[in-house]
């Protein structure tokens, strides 16, 4: 009887420490906030700024070349032939085209061109964020900002500490 309630006390115990190695500890860090506060995220964004200004000048060079045209080709249609008339127009919907199809190319290039610049300051975060999360002891580190409750411990202030601002 003595070695069943020995046995009993063993397995409730162990039971209890499998119970209390299952509790993980977590924690959560605003990764945005780091991120927009980055030094290097202030040379990404003239970077961006600049190729998006240099874009947006392209364009709007384009643009006043076709309103310019088509302003010159309704004021003379009166005076020219019909056919040279369907040239001008098929000549503008060319020229309407090539400002469309600049307009959604340069739009790609600049989400390509940021996803490249900001794909390093994401993974320099991302390590830095596990550096001190094991560092801390925790098993799960989530981005406060889909959580519905943060009231746990917030990492946000060591991962800056850790990335130097």
């Amino acid at each position: 009887m003595k070695q069943i309630k020995t046995l009993v006390i063993v397995a409730v115990m162990l039971i209890g420490s499998q119970a209390i190695q299952a509790q993980a500890k977590t924690a959560h860090v605003e990764v945005n906030e780091i991120i927009s506060k980055m030094p290097a995220m202030l040379d990404a964004q003239k970077q961006l700024e600049k190729l998006s200004g240099t874009y947006d000048a392209e364009y709007k060079t384009m643009v006043d070349e076709y309103q310019n045209k088509l302003k010159k080709y309704e004021e003379e249609a009166a005076t020219q032939t019909e056919a040279s008339n369907e040239t001008r127009a098929k000549e503008m919907q060319d020229m309407q085209k090539r400002i469309v199809d600049y307009r959604d190319n340069a739009q790609k290039e600049l989400q390509a061109k940021e996803a490249d610049i900001m794909k390093p300051l994401y993974e320099k975060v991302k390590a830095s964020i596990a550096k001190v999360g094991k560092a801390k002891g925790y098993q799960y580190i989530l981005n406060s900002e889909g959580l519905l409750l943060a009231d746990g411990p917030n990492l946000t202030a060591d991962v800056k500490k850790d990335l130097g601002f």
